[in-house]
């Protein structure tokens, strides 16, 4: 991308260095597409797109263009669980098989939804190879996570779920509202809020989705160097160990995926985490109580090791902190507010909010970093945020002021 890259949309004054860094990312990164948007106390302060959302046909990335954010789905999905819990149809202290019978198999009965919700389940893969595109058949999914067996005690340890997550999430508001997990953010999130954000998007869409671009992962970051000792780690512990290979884009784009397969653009999940940063609502849309709001940033588990990708890892019900350190490299760690949480995705994307600054915040692109936390392109624009508000320091691992 040449210096001569046009930046599209509104960044206001206090905020330049934001713009200066999603500039650099393009210049000096790599980017190749990407948006950038940041509220405060609710008001959209940045609000920037630029770069390229088709190589291939050389289309540019537009106001209104998405992407696939991966993990960054995981914190929609999870705000539809609190949601139901804020209005008393779904106790997260509950067991899992209160609402969904069949899970109790296998000495699941006593594993609750915040077990779920905190990577807690010892479920975070399925142990029997599925046949070809099993992840795009909800039932069979998630019957066959019904009668599995925890790979460890639940409530003892904690490993990544990385897809299984949005199964057993899905299927539990399916079991309390009747709605499925993408309806339900459509009609009760989303919507209300006027954010672009899908959990199973219309084929009405689709051609406003940006063509993914793998780039080249930081030889330096523990996940690279992971892989190079490990090499099938990532393939059969991360993603999953059955499946097979789905080559519909079509068919994925319009597939409820809630923990790895939502698509949004910056603004949207900006939006949708603006009520989480203030006192649960914003213009009138009020997604939680103050009482849940508090409940949904304290840390529910923690981990020097995650049993699944071997990389500190902290975690709420449903939602990431801080995690990791920049000595690890880039994709190996996120670093956002002591208050702040929210979900990366696989590649750099993330959203979330801090109630500490009012602020919520979106970053989404298509040319994909190795790791599953943030890399440099992401954590820069996290970090002028921050010193853009006065945050003075990240050193205690997450920004403070």
């Amino acid at each position: 991308m040449s210096s001569g890259i046009v930046v599209e949309g509104s960044c206001e004054p206090g905020f330049e260095a934001v713009a200066e860094e999603f500039r650099r990312n393009f210049t000096e990164r790599g980017e190749l597409g990407a948006s950038v948007a940041i509220t405060i106390e609710g008001r959209p302060v940045v609000d920037l797109w630029a770069g390229v959302a088709d190589r291939e046909a050389g289309a540019p990335w537009k106001q209104d263009t998405m992407a696939v954010v991966y993990s960054a789905t995981k914190g929609l999905a999870a705000t539809c669980l609190h949601m139901l819990a804020d209005r008393s149809k779904l106790d997260l202290n509950a067991p899992v098989a209160d609402y969904w019978p069949e899970f109790a198999a296998n000495g699941k009965e006593g594993i609750t939804v915040a077990m779920v919700m905190s990577h807690q389940a010892g479920l975070p893969v399925w142990q029997e190879q599925l046949p070809n595109g099993a992840l795009l058949d909800w039932d069979l999914a998630v019957g066959r996570l019904a009668a599995e067996r925890p790979i460890w005690e639940p409530g003892t340890a904690q490993g990544y779920h990385a897809q299984t997550l949005g199964f057993l999430e899905g299927e539990i508001v399916r079991r309390v509202d009747g709605r499925t997990i993408g309806a339900f953010l459509r009609e009760e999130v989303a919507g209300p809020l006027g954010a672009d954000a899908w959990i199973g998007l219309p084929e009405a869409e689709h051609g406003r989705v940006a063509s993914l671009v793998m780039g080249d992962p930081d030889p330096k970051s523990a996940f690279v160097r992971k892989l190079s000792t490990e090499p099938d780690w990532y393939g059969l512990k991360l993603i999953t160990n059955g499946g097979g290979v789905i080559t519909d884009q079509a068919a994925l784009y319009a597939a409820e995926l809630p923990a790895h397969g939502g698509i949004a653009n910056a603004r949207a999940l900006a939006r949708v985490y603006a009520p989480l940063s203030l006192d649960g609502s914003v213009d009138g849309v009020r997604l939680v109580g103050e009482e849940r709001l508090a409940g949904m940033r304290v840390t529910r588990s923690a981990s020097d090791c995650d049993l699944m990708l071997r990389l500190p890892t902290t975690f709420t019900l449903g939602y990431s902190k801080s995690w990791g350190a920049r000595s690890l490299g880039p994709g190996s760690h996120v670093i956002i507010g002591e208050q702040a949480f929210g979900t990366p995705g696989m590649g750099g994307s993330i959203g979330f909010a801090d109630g500490s600054a009012q602020m919520s915040f979106g970053y989404v692109m298509n040319r994909h970093g190795g790791g599953v936390g943030l890399n440099d392109r992401g954590q820069s624009l996290v970090d002028a945020a921050y010193q853009s508000l006065g945050f003075r320091s990240s050193e205690p691992g997450f920004w403070v002021r």
